[in-house]
């Protein structure tokens, strides 16, 4: 209960810490339009509705998340709670890294 209790505060620091830094560091642009709106084909790209991206998102998470989760706890028991914060934490700075690669402009 101890390790939970120290993963749960550890992803809830990261979140409130992390978060704003990675806030900082991208500005989201709320006018700009998503690749499914400018490049919309029917096939690969395919506007959604909110109601129905969010029903997406959530049934992978809840579908997942007690298959998962038991499976790590019973493997790696406490170690797989740091193996998800850090990993929840840290993933992007891959993604980070990534990113400032894709967008810089070369002569």
């Amino acid at each position: 209960m101890v390790t939970f209790s120290i993963a749960l505060v550890l992803l809830v620091v990261g979140y409130l810490t992390y978060g704003k830094y990675i806030n900082k560091l991208f500005v989201p642009d709320p006018t700009r339009k998503t690749p499914a709106v400018t490049m919309t084909d029917g096939v690969d790209y395919v506007p959604l509705p909110t109601w129905k991206i969010f029903m997406i998102q959530f049934l992978n998470i809840a579908g997942l998340g007690p298959i998962y989760g038991a499976i790590m706890g019973a493997q790696f028991g406490t170690s797989s709670y740091l193996w998800i914060v850090f990993g929840t934490v840290f993933a992007s700075v891959w993604f980070r890294r990534w990113y400032k690669k894709e967008t810089v402009q070369h002569p």
